[in-house]
């Protein structure tokens, strides 16, 4: 699903000059287990928000709950919509600082993303470096 789509985290990625906040918003699709559509958008002054459109889980049950969640009371969220990453700009094209949720795992980790000079985001999570995994997010078709 999700999973290791949502990890983000190394400092020192490539990013373009002129890149903002404007630049990455909209959907994005995850290279993970048939894809997700991730919404990401400007949230607080400095910062992107993320929020599940949908995923191989939501088209199979749209309803479906953040079951693995690791504390037991948010198990009963749903996974349409939930806001899964709330990174800062670290300067131009790149955002970290923050925060990102898997729903695969239930895990929340830190991370940064950057946006590449083909238009694609990179986004790299680390639990504890150097234990990291790295992903290529590209731009969906429709926004």
């Amino acid at each position: 699903m999700i999973a290791a789509a949502l990890l983000v985290g190394a400092a020192g990625l490539a990013s373009t000059a002129s890149a903002s906040a404007s630049d990455v918003a909209g959907l994005w699709h995850t290279p993970v287990d048939g894809g997700s559509i991730i919404r990401l958008m400007p949230c607080d002054a400095d910062g992107i928000c993320g929020r599940i459109v949908t995923s191989p889980h939501i088209r199979a049950a749209p309803d479906q709950k953040d079951i693995r969640n690791r504390d037991v009371a948010q198990r009963d969220r749903v996974l349409r919509n939930l806001m899964i990453m709330k990174v800062r700009a670290l300067g131009p094209g790149r955002w970290g600082d923050g925060w990102v949720y898997n729903p695969e795992d239930g895990g929340t980790y830190r991370g940064v993303m950057a946006l590449q000079p083909d238009g694609t985001l990179r986004l790299t999570g680390c639990i504890v470096r150097p234990f990291c995994k790295t992903q290529t997010w590209r731009r969906a078709a429709t926004d």
